[in-house]
């Protein structure tokens, strides 16, 4: 046998053994896996939100049978207990008018429900128009059906001609083909100011 076939012959034996030397090495010095691995949250939080059932960012969109645009969205929305309405906060929502016009909705709580086309908004609600209305009051109720919505209470705004209070105020369309008008009722209130609306 020359010397390169005991070359050969060597390196057959030693090769194998070193790769395993190798591996065994690899695993007896690789660090243990932490199992014991912390959840970032507390096991109250994780049962309180089984417990309600909460959505994170809940969002409807739609649109009327007039191609009117339907949106709203809340920050946080719960199921609520057995026969409450499933309830949000933050709410918001876009009327988008067929017009090109736009009517925003915000409050800091309210319920969406979708299986009676309605959405409620409660706590701090301001509704703004694009023609540079401002409203603001605590309760609103408004459809998902169409651009349609009523406060129950009192109203406080501006708009480009003055400050003004209402004991109510509802928008909608007068015609089913017509424009949305916003109407204000039971005792309006207005403070003219022919400055602003001269600009």
């Amino acid at each position: 046998m020359d010397r390169h076939s005991r070359w050969v012959q060597f390196l057959k034996v030693l090769l194998p053994l070193a790769a395993i030397t190798l591996l065994s090495t690899m695993f007896l010095l690789s660090r243990s896996v932490e199992t014991n691995v912390s959840v970032p949250f507390s096991r109250e939080a994780i049962d309180e939100r089984l417990a309600d059932q909460a959505v994170t960012r809940p969002r409807y969109n739609g649109v009327t049978s007039k191609g009117e645009e339907i949106q709203v969205e809340a920050r946080r929305a719960t199921q609520g207990d057995e026969g409450d309405a499933p309830t949000g906060s933050e709410i918001s929502g876009r009327l988008g008018l067929s017009g090109g016009g736009v009517i925003t909705l915000e409050s800091n709580a309210g319920s969406i429900r979708p299986d009676k086309g309605t959405v409620t908004f409660v706590g701090d609600v301001v509704i703004t128009s694009a023609d540079g209305m401002r409203v603001t009051t605590d309760l609103l109720n408004t459809s998902l059906d169409e651009i349609r919505g009523d406060t129950p209470g009192q109203v406080d705004g501006t708009s480009p001609i003055g400050a003004f209070t209402a004991g109510r105020m509802r928008f909608g369309t007068v015609k089913n083909d017509g424009p949305v008008h916003i109407l204000f009722t039971d005792g309006v209130k207005l403070i003219y100011e022919p400055m602003k609306a001269e600009r």
